[in-house]
C-alpha cells in the first residue's frame, strides 16, 4: 500500500474509503451520511482529494488485497492495522472513529466487516465506544450493531 504522512489528511481519507468498503460496496446512503455530517471537510479534505485518495485505495487493494472465492477483494488485519497505525494524534483518532461509525450505521445495520473495522480500530487506539458514542458529532445517531451476514471486504 502507498504511505502518506502519519496523521495527514490522506490518511484519514483512506481509512473512511476502508470504512465505505467495508461490507463490499459503497453504498448511497453511506455517501448521503458522509455529506450529512461533512466528513470530507472534517478530515481536512475538498472532495476532489477525497476522490482521489479513494481511487488510490481501490488502485492498492488491487494490487495487494487478496481475491476470494466470491471475488471479493479482502485485507488482512495485518494490512488494515498498518493502515490504521497510521492514525497516531488521539484526538484525530477519536474523530476518525466518529465519522467511521457515521459511514458504516448509515444504512442502519452493521455488517460483519465493518464491525470487524471498527472493533479493530477501537482496539488499536485503545478508546471505548462509550467516548464516542455521545459526541455531538453524531448528531443524535446511536450505533445500533445489527451484524446481518459476513459479507466482508475486511477480514
Amino acid at each position: 500500500m502507498r504511505h502518506y504522512p502519519s496523521d495527514s489528511p490522506e490518511a484519514t481519507g483512506r481509512i473512511i474509503a476502508l470504512a465505505l468498503l467495508a461490507d463490499g460496496a459503497i453504498d448511497l446512503s453511506e455517501l448521503e451520511s458522509m455529506e450529512h455530517h461533512d466528513i470530507v471537510n472534517r478530515l481536512g479534505l475538498d472532495q476532489e482529494r477525497f476522490d482521489k485518495v479513494v481511487h488510490e485505495f481501490c488502485e492498492d487493494m488491487l494490487l495487494y488485497a487478496h481475491r476470494t472465492s466470491s471475488g471479493q477483494l479482502e485485507l488482512d488485519q495485518e494490512a488494515v492495522t498498518l493502515l490504521l497505525a497510521d492514525i497516531r494524534n488521539p484526538q484525530l483518532q477519536k474523530k476518525l472513529l466518529r465519522a467511521m461509525l457515521d459511514v458504516v450505521n448509515a444504512d442502519g445495520r452493521l455488517a460483519g466487516g465493518e464491525a470487524v473495522l471498527v472493533s479493530q480500530a477501537m482496539k488499536l487506539w485503545e478508546i471505548d465506544l462509550y467516548e464516542v458514542s455521545h459526541a455531538p458529532t453524531l448528531r443524535s445517531r446511536r450505533w445500533m450493531p445489527q451484524t446481518r451476514g459476513f459479507n466482508a471486504a475486511v477480514a
